[in-house]
């Protein structure tokens, strides 16, 4: 009996083949368009992903470094130096870099640290990075925040964007620019933020002073004598501080102080052309619950200093008081009395319990001008 082969059906195998034709055109087109992975006998390795990461860090740093350059400018001082040689021959004029300042208004306003252009006698100038240079005509020297602002008769400069300090995070990576040693214009050096909520003695060596700051930015980012006043930014190129130069002694440690601080007393400059802020004129330590046990005292703030005639003199708070309520609400932290004060406005009155010698009484003081330094 013979068998037989089933007949070959053209017609299916003819679709067969045009439906197989089909989905892998389908397939190609999707993964052309990024619909669906491709799929390949190999994968990317580990360290070709590592190297997109670096590189794309690395652009996020170039494009903020050149996109905030032109609004970095250095601050110079101009000194009259006599020969020693020549005790009849005229004085001459020598200027010199002192620290870096950035814009913050097209209509010439920069911001610094007070510590840069701290003397009153002291003529200061301002070099943009194209090499022009301004004689500053206007000074506003903020003694809370060791903070300045000058301006300058200059018109279309570059604007730096502020950003938001109070959203910045440990870790996160910052670039500071600045003259560094007063001649090395505007160099570049990165880091992280490797702290928050500092407090810090700072000087430099350009002015010779220091101050106690509080609430201050860390950073490794190297920061040397001749940054002071340049910005702290972060990868987007935002100022997120200003930066303060180092503590005495300090490796890889740098401070800023926090933009949101700034940015209130730089917008009523641009706006006004000046800056009125309330004072009270104290200066004091605070005791916290533990030290103001050793001392047997109330914790609060310890009176170390009155500022004659200032609202607290007039009020009759005396060295050695101790503040244990501002407007009814214990006074439980450093920062608790600036606050308080920071919300008022001048004129407005400050309800103080002060403690002294185991007795309290209630004070009350009108806040007066901040007198400009």
């Amino acid at each position: 009996m013979e068998s037989k082969l089933p007949k070959l059906n053209i017609t299916g195998l003819v679709l067969a083949t045009l439906l197989g034709v089909a989905v892998a055109v389908g397939v190609y087109q999707a993964q052309v368009r990024g619909l669906i992975p491709r799929i390949s006998g190999s994968f990317p390795k580990p360290e070709t992903r590592e190297t997109r990461t670096i590189i794309q860090e690395e652009n996020a740093v170039v494009s903020a470094v050149e996109n905030a350059s032109p609004s970095v400018v250095a601050i110079g001082a101009t000194t009259r130096i006599l020969n020693p040689f020549d005790p009849f021959s005229a004085p001459k004029s020598q200027n010199s870099t002192i620290g870096t300042g950035f814009v913050v208004s097209d209509k010439g306003i920069i911001v610094t640290n007070k510590h840069v252009v701290s003397d009153p006698d002291t003529k200061y100038n301002v070099v943009t990075k194209d090499g022009n240079k301004y004689e500053v005509r206007k000074i506003y020297r903020d003694p809370v925040l060791d903070l300045a602002i000058v301006q300058i008769d200059a018109s279309n400069l570059k604007v730096l964007e502020l950003g938001d300090s109070s959203k910045i995070k440990v870790g996160q990576t910052v670039i500071a620019i600045g003259n560094a040693l007063g001649k090395f214009t505007n160099t570049v050096t990165t880091g992280v933020i490797s702290g928050l909520g500092r407090r810090v003695v700072a000087g430099d060596p350009f002015s010779g002073s220091e101050e106690s700051l509080d609430d201050l930015i860390q950073t490794d980012a190297a920061i040397n004598p001749g940054n002071s006043g340049g910005p702290l930014l972060n990868s987007a190129g935002q100022v997120i501080g200003v930066n303060v130069a180092t503590t005495e002694g300090a490796q890889n440690i740098g401070f800023a102080i926090p933009i949101n601080s700034v940015k209130k007393i730089t917008d009523e400059f641009i706006r006004t052309g000046s800056v009125s802020r309330p004072f009270l004129g104290v200066s004091y330590r605070f005791l916290s619950k533990d030290i103001a046990i050793m001392y047997e005292m109330p914790p609060g703030a310890y009176i170390q200093d009155v500022v004659p005639d200032s609202s607290a003199d007039q009020a009759g708070i005396k060295q050695g008081d101790v503040i244990t309520k501002v407007d009814g609400q214990a006074v439980d932290s450093e920062k608790k009395i600036s606050e308080t004060i920071s919300n008022k406005k001048i004129g407005d009155r400050l309800d103080l319990t002060v403690w002294n010698d185991s007795k309290e009484r209630s004070v009350t003081a009108t806040l007066q001008e901040l007198p400009n330094q």
